[in-house]
């Protein structure tokens, strides 16, 4: 007996014991789970099809494992204006292995599989926190901000690390407002400001001690 079923936006055809990778599914390995969007039985003969469901049939499935499918690259370009942008993407994925092909509104036989005990961990004993640097909140600490920029962020508000760091769409629209988005992307402000929020020293003063060392 063979079944086409629905699941994740894709169809199936599945029959007992065949292995499958679907769209993730909420459970653990070793549960049960039913799919209940069956479009079609066959075998023994005989061939129904649903309207568009059949009705009193599912499959029982067991899940295997959990985890993502195979890496693909997302690229994105526009011509003459220096805009290049590459992502990576793994989608979630559940591997599940069909236990029977149910019809007239049968119950699933299959339980789920005994999940071994969680070992208890020791208490572990609590990590001291570093005390933090004084974090001086001011722009011209980033890299490539001087007193005239520093004074052109002022005129659109921007007098603070904060806004620099989160790089809100209505940050960025002020940057564009002074001529700036472009610079602020390539001297990395964002991320010079999520750095010195987080207590870190400016990195002029790093590649200056680092010039020091080379000397």
């Amino acid at each position: 007996m063979y079944a086409v079923v629905k699941t994740g936006g894709k169809q199936f055809r599945v029959s007992a014991d065949d292995v499958i990778k679907v769209e993730k599914l909420v459970g653990d390995a070793g549960d049960i789970v039913t799919l209940e969007d069956v479009l079609m039985v066959g075998g023994n003969g005989s061939t129904e099809i649903g309207a568009p469901k059949v009705d009193g049939a599912s499959v029982s499935a067991e899940i295997l494992e959990q985890g993502r499918d195979k890496k693909i690259t997302v690229f994105k370009k526009r011509r003459r204006q220096n805009y290049r942008r590459k992502k990576g993407h793994r989608q979630p994925m559940t591997v599940l292995k069909v236990r029977e092909i149910l019809t007239g509104g049968a119950k699933p036989s299959a339980k789920a599989a005994a999940k071994p005990a969680a070992k208890k961990e020791a208490p572990k004993a609590e990590a001291k926190e570093a005390p933090k640097a004084d974090i001086v909140d001011d722009v011209a600490l980033i890299g490539g901000v001087g007193p005239k920029l520093k004074e052109k962020l002022e005129t659109v508000g921007i007098t603070s690390l904060a806004p620099l760091a989160e790089m809100s769409d209505e940050t960025k629209a002020k940057l564009e407002e002074i001529g700036c988005a472009g610079r602020a992307e390539s001297d990395e402000w964002q991320e010079q400001a999520k750095e010195l929020l987080a207590g870190k020293p400016p990195r002029a003063k790093v590649d200056q001690a680092a010039a020091k060392k080379d000397d």
